[in-house]
Parts: C-alpha cells; sequence; structure tokens
C-alpha cells in the first residue's frame, strides 16, 4: 500500500508540474489552426505515458481490426477518468461530448474548452441534442471524430446506466457511423479516487454500426446489446472491482 501511494503522488506532482507550461502554451498557439487540439493531445498521451510507467496502469486492446478508416462516433462505457485520456491514443483525432460544468475547472476544464470539446447542458436535454448537432457538424468538418459516453455520466463497475438517444440521433443527423467499446477502467481507477491502481484495463472495441441501419430508437438498442453483452467478459478483473453484478441499472445523466 506504501508504494501504492508513491506512486500515486509522483503521478499526480508530475501531472501539476506539466499541466501549467502546456496550458500557457495552448494560449500562446491558440491562433494557429489545430494547434490547441494536438497539444491537448500530447497532454493526454503523456498522462497515458506517467499512468503506465509510474503507477503501472496498463492496458490491452481487442478489436483494433474494427476501427473504420473515416470519421465515426465512439460510443464509449464511462467508468473513470481514464477512457478520456485513452481513446485519444487508441483512436485517430477526436473531441469530446460533456457537461459544460468541466470547463470550470482550472487548467483541465479550460484544455478541454480550448481544445474543442462539444459543452453541452445535460439539465436540457433537447438543447444539449441541438449543441451536439450544431457543434458537432462543425468538427466533422474538420475531420475529427466524435467521442461520446452513451450513459451519461460515470458508472460504478458492474452497473448500467439508462442509454440515452443522443449518440444515435447525432449518427444519423451527421451521417456518421457508431463504434461501440466496452471497458473495465472503474475497476482500477475508481470514481473520484486520489488512487489509481496498478493492473491491465481492458478495452474491447467492436464492430461498426451502421447510421442508416435503424430508427434512433434501434441505434440505441444496438449500441447497448454491444457493449453491455461484452461487459460480463471483462467484469471483476481489477482491484477496485465492488462485486455488484453486470447489467445492474442505475440512472445517468441526460443525452
Amino acid at each position: 500500500m506504501f508504494s501504492l501511494w508513491i506512486r500515486n503522488l509522483a503521478y499526480w506532482l508530475l501531472m501539476a508540474i506539466i499541466t501549467p507550461p502546456l496550458f500557457l502554451l495552448m494560449l500562446l498557439t491558440a491562433p494557429i489552426p489545430g494547434a490547441l487540439h494536438t497539444l491537448a493531445t500530447r497532454w493526454a498521451l503523456m498522462l497515458m505515458w506517467l499512468l503506465e510507467n509510474i503507477v503501472g496502469l496498463k492496458y490491452r486492446v481487442e478489436g483494433a481490426e474494427n476501427i473504420p478508416e473515416g470519421p465515426a462516433i465512439i460510443c464509449c462505457k464511462h467508468q473513470s477518468g481514464w477512457e478520456t485520456l485513452a481513446t485519444q491514443k487508441i483512436f485517430p483525432p477526436q473531441v469530446f461530448v460533456a457537461k459544460r460544468e468541466l470547463f470550470r475547472i482550472p487548467f483541465f476544464g479550460w484544455g478541454l474548452k480550448l481544445a474543442g470539446t462539444i459543452g453541452i447542458d445535460r439539465r436540457n436535454p433537447g438543447k444539449a441534442s441541438a449543441q451536439i448537432i450544431e457543434q458537432g457538424s462543425k468538427r466533422k468538418a474538420q475531420g475529427y471524430w466524435i467521442t461520446i459516453f452513451p450513459e451519461g455520466t460515470r458508472m460504478p463497475p458492474g452497473s448500467k446506466g439508462r442509454y440515452k438517444s443522443g449518440a444515435a440521433r447525432t449518427a444519423q443527423l451527421l451521417e456518421m457511423d457508431i463504434v461501440p467499446v466496452a471497458l473495465n477502467s472503474g475497476e482500477f481507477w475508481p470514481k473520484n479516487s486520489f488512487l489509481k491502481h496498478p493492473g491491465e484495463i481492458s478495452v474491447i472495441i467492436c464492430p461498426p454500426i451502421k447510421h442508416d441501419s435503424g430508427s434512433i430508437t434501434e441505434l440505441t438498442a444496438a449500441i447497448e446489446e454491444a457493449i453491455e453483452s461484452q461487459m460480463p467478459r471483462i467484469t471483476g478483473r481489477g482491484p477496485c472491482y465492488g462485486g455488484a453484478k453486470p447489467g445492474i441499472e442505475q440512472q445517468g445523466g441526460a443525452v
């Protein structure tokens, strides 16, 4: 346990050293097209390196061959902050759909906004959908993928939130196929936890779902089925697994 605390303290210290100057560099390069997003991605990759080499938190990917050629919508299981970093290493350049409140977090939130994250008002589902479509069209035109967490919020390992229709609606309106992603990151990086635990996170990239292969309701159900059908294979492997049976449904946020 002592070693775990030392590793995590080193991780947080190095992150605190790296982040402010990188944010300053983002401000200085703001007028350069694409520079903000590139620097934000570099920041995420640096943190991934720290997690792997300082904390000992590694990962393995199954189904990388399912990543399509053109921009698509990544629909990812959401259990921790790890996937907000890892998807930027696993997939092509992308932007996230996130609640606007995150933009108020010093450095991290400011960086999200500068990097083109699609900010939404989760308390107003109708407005949030309009925000996704408006900003998503611009990001697609710039060649970016779009990452959406369909449950709307982080869910404890073994639990399942209500899958929202925002991803399916966005896919149809923007004509972008959907790539479902299952993972068990919360078993190593619990929600709101200072400690990240060493081990190997499992990531499963499912076959793409065509944006025109059904109604919004049918696409949403297909996303849920693709992700949740894989969860029993990887649930219960990490040190922070609480023992809940996979598939227990909980209420998630809007969109």
